[in-house]
C-alpha cells in the first residue's frame, strides 16, 4: 500500500490542447513510479481518465470517487483499486479530500474550479495544512491566479490567501515539490 496519496482534481474533458492529457498522462505515470496512491474523480474520460490509465500502467495504486449521478456520463472506472460510489458530489470532494496528503488541480471545468474553491477555502479557515498545488499546463491557470490578485487587491481576501497555492509549469516541477512535501 501506498504511503502518500495525491487528490488530483482534473477536466472530465481533455480540453483544447494536447498538452493537457500529455501532462496528464505524464502525472499519472510519474505518480505510480513515486510509490503514490493517486486519489482523483473515478472518471475513464477527459484528462481524469488519462491520469488514471497512466497510474495503472505504471502499476499505481488508484483510488476512484464517484457521484452515483455521474457513473454513466463520466464513464465510471469500475477497475481501479478501489472505487467509491458516493451520493453527491460534496459528499464526492469530502471522500477524496480526507484520502489524500495534498491536493493537486490540473486544467479542467467548473467542477475542477469547484474543487479548487472549496480546498482553498477549507485551507483559508484553518481547517487543512494540506498544499494545494496548481499544474499551470501552458499558461492555463495564469487567467486564475490574476483574478486571485483581483479579489486581494479589491479587498475581499488577505495576501495570505497566495501562500495556499504554489501554481506549478510542469509535471517534473510538480514531482520534486510532491516529494519536498511528503519527505
Amino acid at each position: 500500500m501506498s504511503t502518500h496519496s495525491v487528490c488530483v482534481f482534473c477536466g472530465s474533458r481533455a480540453g483544447g490542447k494536447p498538452a493537457y492529457e500529455a501532462e496528464a498522462t505524464r502525472l499519472g505515470a510519474l505518480l505510480a513510479e513515486a510509490g503514490y496512491r493517486l486519489v482523483y474523480g473515478a472518471g475513464d474520460v477527459g484528462l481524469m481518465g488519462a491520469v488514471a490509465r497512466a497510474a495503472q500502467t505504471a502499476g499505481g495504486e488508484t483510488f476512484g470517487v464517484i457521484p452515483e449521478h455521474l457513473v454513466r456520463w463520466e464513464v465510471g472506472k469500475t477497475d481501479l483499486t478501489r472505487y467509491v460510489v458516493t451520493e453527491t458530489m460534496h459528499e464526492r470532494k469530502k471522500v477524496m479530500f480526507m484520502n489524500s496528503d495534498v491536493i493537486v488541480v490540473l486544467p479542467g471545468g467548473a467542477g475542477s474550479l469547484d474543487e479548487f474553491f472549496e480546498v482553498l477555502t477549507w485551507r483559508q479557515l484553518g481547517l487543512h495544512e494540506k498544499p494545494i498545488y496548481l499544474l499551470n499546463t501552458d499558461g492555463y491557470w495564469t487567467p486564475l491566479m490574476r483574478l486571485m490578485n483581483h479579489v486581494i487587491d479589491e479587498g475581499f481576501a488577505d495576501a495570505s490567501l497566495l501562500g495556499f497555492i504554489e501554481e506549478i509549469e510542469d509535471v517534473q516541477e510538480l514531482m520534486a515539490a510532491l516529494r519536498a512535501a511528503l519527505s
